[in-house]
Parts: structure tokens; sequence; C-alpha cells
């Protein structure tokens, strides 16, 4: 069973967040899932445990970044349709893990 550390899964939600604005504005939609990326990299590295524990968590950046994001599109009345919101989340959440795998193997955690 994997502990989840919380504090680097909030530190990498709110990286995620600001880094998507931020590069959004400048390259478009793909600006999010770079950030995704930045972010998941980062807890990944935080965490210590090896690939699976830096892609778990990393995976849970990506779910609850994703799961805002679906708020956010509700709350401001953008009209998508339920099937590309669950399947943004899962895409969140693939990004994720590959992000904290990739952090794990940086820091070279094995």
């Amino acid at each position: 069973m994997v502990e989840v550390k919380w504090t680097p899964v909030i530190i990498g939600l709110v990286i995620a967040i600001i880094l998507s604005v931020i590069i959004s504005m400048f390259i478009g939609s793909l600006g999010g899932l770079i950030a995704y990326l930045i972010a998941t990299i980062y807890v990944g590295y935080s965490v210590a445990g090896g690939y699976q524990n830096g892609a778990i968590h990393g995976a849970l950046v990506g779910i609850v970044a994703g799961i805002i994001g679906v708020i956010i599109m509700i709350l401001t009345g953008v009209g998508i349709g339920t099937l590309i919101l669950i399947e943004a989340v899962i895409i969140d959440a693939i990004i994720g893990a590959i992000g904290g795998a990739i952090g794990a193997a940086i820091k070279g955690d094995a």
C-alpha cells in the first residue's frame, strides 16, 4: 500500500494550475498538458519510493487538477460533453503518472 504524501501533491497541483495559465497564454491548450507534465515531474522527484510511488503521486496531481478544470468549465458554462470531461481527467492522470515516473528517474529512485 502506498502512503500518499499530500504536501508534494498539493504543491504540484498549485504549480500545475499556475503554469497552465501562464503557458497556455503563449501556446494555447497544449500549455496545460506541458504544465501538468512539469508539475508531476516535480512531484515524482519530491517523493521517495521509486517509479511506482512517483507515478501514483503524479497521477493524483493529474486527477485532482483535471477535476478542478472540469469544475471550472462547468461553473463558467463552457458547453463540453461529459465524455470529453471524463477523457480529460483520464488523460491528465496518465500524463501525471508519466511525469511522476520521470521525476523518480531523474532523482535516481529505483
